[in-house]
């Protein structure tokens, strides 16, 4: 897989080290145990992976190269690039303008725009009606077009799908800007349903198997279906796909379950389509190592870092959360002098603050954490995480002497 330009202050002494170990010792990535650094004051369990994926770091190359050979030139962003409070800050730092928010809202409106300006489209994507707009004004939407690869793969597959009569239902938030942009090119060839979560699957299979008047249908699904959706004739052949942050597993158990509905009600083979490959890859790495790290045992504490709207992390909190007390946090300026933490309740969607949560091991045990980050999150962020949580245990072991020790370790297991 190929490597990035990537601005050097997003990466990190320590978490690079570690990944680059394990990296070369496992470079087909079937080894998921976690990497471990022990300072002896405190003991961190780090999944196997977590961090920038190829999507985000295709994205910040893009973006900084249109800043670099676009000088004088007013630059525009859609929207925030990736759901990162610091990557964007720093675009906005470097003269970049968002167009919109997060949730669509006009930030600045498009009559403000004129052929010479600079337009990227963000990781996410965005829909065929705003990508007309902009064409329309004759921005070029294709040179920096930082759409992440798997994203456009879902739209590809759902357009195919969606030419041989299958309807896409998409499993996503309805208002996070990949879901609107899937939606609206799953729709550009057909039909197209979105539904956010297992309840809502279930709700759509009764409709499937006939056990909800389809009188009904809209009390359930307004505005999430494309124009002309019919439940009495568009439920019959189906294909799953999502928004590629959510819980792969999640989508997977929506897929089979809707399957069951279609197979039990259809005597075509073909009535629902297999789209299991559209997973994304990363999303997948990142839960599967989460997991793995939640297995390793002895874990007092969970601390999870990425930005506070970003789905992907929000989803790895929500792994952490069934296992071990759990902390969301955007950076290490949410760690208080006085000990106390601030965090996010993703559910919620509220601040929190919790004083002085740092656990104490039993004598002769080390406290034990387990560290992880979004896909958004650079490792710079971490790194820093990192050292706020050691000045919490004084007495902690010199970092390059741990690192020696990690890849010692490393160096005495099997290679892959």
């Amino acid at each position: 897989m190929r490597s990035f330009e990537v601005p050097e202050f997003y990466r990190s002494p320590i978490i690079a080290r570690v990944k680059q170990n394990r990296k070369a010792r496992d470079p087909r990535k079937r080894d998921f145990t976690p990497s471990v650094l022990d300072f002896g004051s405190v003991r961190f369990v780090m999944a196997r992976h977590f961090g920038f994926c190829f999507g985000v770091e295709n994205a910040i190359e893009i973006a900084y190269r249109a800043i670099e050979e676009n000088p004088g030139k007013r630059i525009f962003l859609l929207s925030q690039m990736i759901h990162n409070p610091e990557v964007n800050a720093d675009l906005t730092d470097q003269g970049i303008r968002f167009l919109q928010d997060t949730e669509g809202n006009t930030l600045t409106p498009l009559s403000e725009l004129v052929a010479e300006d600079v337009v990227l489209i963000p990781a996410f994507g965005t829909t065929l009606e705003l990508e007309a707009q902009l064409k329309e004004i004759g921005a070029d939407v294709a040179t920096y077009n930082t759409t992440c690869p798997f994203v456009e793969k879902v739209w590809k597959r759902s357009a195919k799908l969606a030419t041989s009569d299958y309807t896409i239902v998409i499993h996503g938030k309805p208002q996070h800007e990949e879901t609107r942009a899937t939606f609206s090119h799953a729709r550009g060839s057909g039909h197209a349903l979105v539904i956010k979560n297992m309840a809502e699957a279930e709700i759509l299979c009764a409709f499937i198997e006939g056990e909800r008047p389809l009188e009904t249908f809209w009390d359930h699904f307004a505005g999430r279906a494309s124009e002309g959706f019919d439940p009495a004739v568009h439920l019959s052949r189906v294909g799953v796909v999502n928004q590629t942050t959510m819980l792969a597993s999640d989508t997977q158990a929506i897929s089979d379950r809707i399957k069951q509905s279609i197979e039990a009600k259809s005597s075509d083979s073909e009535a629902f389509a297999n789209t299991r490959d559209t997973l994304c890859y990363a999303t997948n790495d990142n839960q599967q190592a989460t997991m793995s790290a939640l297995e390793w045992g002895g874990l007092d504490t969970a601390i999870v870092v990425g930005g506070y709207n970003s789905s992907n992390t929000s989803h790895l909190v929500e792994l952490c959360e069934e296992k071990v007390p759990t902390f969301f946090v955007r950076n290490e300026k949410e760690f208080q002098e006085d000990g106390t933490v601030k965090h996010f309740d993703w559910r919620a969607g509220v601040h929190q603050e919790t004083s002085d949560p740092w656990p104490v091991a039993a004598e002769g045990e080390v406290p034990t954490l387990l560290l992880t980050s979004g896909a958004s999150c650079p490792d710079a962020t971490v790194d820093r995480v990192m050292h706020a949580i050691l000045d919490r245990y004084p007495g902690s072991k010199d970092v390059e002497d741990v690192l020696i020790a990690f890849e010692q370790e490393l160096d005495a297991q099997p290679q892959s």
